[in-house]
């Protein structure tokens, strides 16, 4: 299931179709085309914004959610880790669906209340802004999921780490910040890994935006989307597998450098230590 259709993307991906001679074996023409795709690489260019920009955001929200409730400060702690979880639980369409009504200019409620107010229509879905609509999205729709793995790594901290830490005069904040960050930070790692490669795989929200703002949402948007368009819109297969296996190369060379760059840190830390 997993092997099987990598090879034969693979084998896809090493030929070309020509209208005379059929499929004819190319090698590394297709990769070399793509590398030169200023399409492909302004997908790969945006969704790089999108990712130093979004992910931050995301996970910096859900590591605060996760603190507070671990915290034992925040009433009602199991109610609100239903209500910050659920929009996880809503399929990705029916979520763009959902958003892409709320930004709408004409029948969406937030250009409606903003023009009961004399602040105009908001611009939401324009070229300039979309990106930004986007991000929105999909902090909406995985700030629970991210939550979730790290307020179960925190609740997996030994106590005795705590009440050491309260014994030496440490407040909340403090034994937030250097008990309890440190602590989960694989948590946080496998977070930004699972970020990386959701940010390089955006369909569902492209795809569906590309309808109601066709100007905004071009059809190489993102490089998944690029792809889609390319084998089943341009009926060229081969090509399309070339993009799929330099955007596994790029999720790849991104996480390595991530993971890379944490255990660096870490070493570091435990040099000064």
């Amino acid at each position: 299931m997993l092997v099987v259709p990598l090879v034969y993307a693979g084998y896809l991906s090493l030929f070309e179709s020509k209208l005379i001679g059929g499929e004819v074996f190319a090698g590394f023409a297709n990769y070399v085309r793509a590398l030169q795709d200023s399409a492909f690489l302004a997908s790969i260019g945006r969704m790089g914004v999108f990712f130093i920009i979004q992910v931050p955001i995301m996970l910096g929200i859900a590591l605060f959610l996760a603190l507070a409730l671990d915290s034992g400060r925040a009433r009602g702690s199991k109610g609100i880790r239903l209500l910050v979880f659920m929009p996880y639980a809503v399929p990705a369409v029916v979520a763009t669906l959902m958003w892409g009504y709320l930004y709408g200019p004409d029948f969406g409620p937030i250009a409606q209340i903003a023009r009961s107010v004399g602040w105009g229509t908001p611009e939401f879905l324009t070229p300039e802004n979309i990106l930004g609509s986007m991000m929105n999205i999909v902090t909406w729709e995985f700030i629970g999921y991210n939550m979730i793995i790290l307020y179960a790594a925190l609740r997996s901290i030994p106590t005795e780490l705590y009440e050491a830490a309260e014994l030496d005069g440490a407040g909340q904040f403090r034994v937030a910040w250097s008990v309890k960050i440190p602590a989960i930070r694989p948590a946080i790692l496998l977070t930004v890994i699972f970020s990386v490669i959701g940010t390089f795989q955006l369909f569902s929200e492209p795809s569906l935006l590309n309808a109601i703002a066709p100007d905004a949402i071009t059809n190489s948007f993102t490089p998944n989307y690029y792809a889609y368009n390319i084998a089943f819109i341009n009926q060229e297969l081969n090509y399309a597998a070339a993009i799929a296996f330099l955007i596994g190369i790029v999720i790849a060379v991104v996480s390595y450098i991530v993971q890379l760059s944490a255990q660096q840190r870490e070493r570091r830390e435990r040099g000064i230590r």
